[in-house]
């Protein structure tokens, strides 16, 4: 029986122990309230997934060909990775994919494919795109090039078209921008598309980034272009995101006739080899699952919904008091002035150069949104930032 006082009464550690653990429980019960600037939903339960927490599950190698490790959750990530696959318009000769530790995986997934297929190619990603990316590309010593953003975060086309001129002779491997991590901008496929077509470009891969929005797009009314059908060879999607996960977790797919050039038979495991990491977490897929089969479709459609309400309700809120904010279309980050700095840090909020932002992920509620503006507010009259308006 649960010890609601201390939780962690029977676990079989000294007292000291597991009062630290109280206390660190207690600590993070205490941020998680306050936590309004990165995208991670907290609106979950997996406590009926628990009882797997007991055993090694451990998605082994490629999660459509059978493996020498028997505990794993493979026929669960198959269907995730199905529901994905519909989500983001598979093109008829097939996606393959496999559920990653994150975003940041997936996108080294794409390219490493994509370098796989163009040795000499060169990426070229906005400055706006996330940290992670110029480390990846490192890593895999892939040729590249920074292109410019315009200020509302999207791609520069024009400096990506003067670019791409220079290397006329060179594949071009495009990372795309689903959402940037500051402003949510959505890049545009469409002149993307019509750029490489311009110069001539036929050997060319792109790479979408769609780490937030790629669990939004779907189920808007108006979605900008962004999955397979506008031309892309493999995105990126987290789970622990929009979905909701303790683990973070994400979803890649590409091309199948590209992931058959890196496929490789391993006998030790019995599988093939075609992710990033040989052992794979095998909880997370159950996680996705659950939530697929609780919500449904029309279940995340009601849930993206409520978060752009919020959003809404947030960029209002903000104007209201004096505050300049302002957010993209479909978009559920809200960017606003950086300012009240000791606010910003108490409630976790992401700032870059002069701006910050709030993120209403689907645990957000237009009162916390009321909270966090009504302290800002408190703390930027105190020091004479705005006038508020009444």
């Amino acid at each position: 029986m649960t010890n609601h006082l201390n939780p962690f009464e029977d676990c079989g550690l000294k007292e000291v122990h597991k009062k630290r653990l109280k206390r660190f429980l207690d600590g993070v019960q205490a941020e998680a309230h306050r936590f309004l600037g990165y995208p991670v939903s907290q609106q979950f339960d997996y406590s009926c997934l628990y009882p797997f927490l007991a055993y090694p599950m451990n998605n082994l190698g490629d999660p459509y060909t059978e493996s020498n490790y028997h505990l794993n959750s493979h026929a669960f990530e198959r269907e995730v990775l199905a529901f994905f696959s519909e989500l983001m318009n598979a093109p008829d000769e097939g996606v393959w994919g496999y559920v990653t530790n994150g975003g940041t995986e997936g996108n080294m997934y794409g390219l490493y494919l994509s370098r796989e297929i163009f040795p000499n190619g060169m990426v070229y990603y906005s400055e706006d795109t996330h940290y992670s990316i110029p480390k990846i590309l490192r890593i895999l010593k892939a040729r590249n090039i920074m292109i410019k953003s315009q200020p509302n975060g999207e791609m520069d086309y024009q400096d990506f078209a003067e670019t791409i001129s220079i290397f006329s002779d060179v594949p071009a491997i495009v990372f795309a921008n689903i959402g940037t991590t500051m402003t949510g901008a959505v890049d545009n496929l469409t002149k993307i598309k019509e750029i490489l077509k311009q110069r001539v470009r036929t050997n060319y891969y792109i790479h979408a980034d769609a780490a937030l929005a790629g669990m939004i797009l779907p189920f808007v009314d108006d979605p900008q272009p962004f999955d397979f059908s506008a031309g892309i060879d493999s995105i990126s999607i987290s789970g622990h995101k929009m979905i909701g996960s303790p683990i973070p977790c994400g979803v890649v797919l590409a091309r199948k006739n590209h992931v058959a050039r890196i496929a490789r038979a391993i006998e030790y495991v019995g599988t093939l080899d075609t992710t990033i990491s040989g052992s794979r977490n095998g909880i997370s897929p159950l996680f996705l699952w659950h939530a697929i089969n609780q919500k449904g479709k029309s279940g995340f459609r009601r849930m993206i919904q409520n978060c752009i309400s919020v959003a809404n309700y947030a960029v209002d809120r903000f104007n209201r008091k004096g505050i300049k904010a302002w957010r993209h279309k479909n978009s559920v980050t809200v960017i606003f002035p950086k300012m009240a700095e000791n606010v910003l840090k108490k409630w976790q909020i992401a700032v870059h150069r002069d701006i910050a932002h709030v993120i209403t992920m689907p645990n957000i509620s237009k009162n916390r949104i009321d909270d966090f503006v009504d302290d800002m507010v408190r703390e930027a009259e105190q020091n004479d930032v705005i006038a508020v308006k009444q």
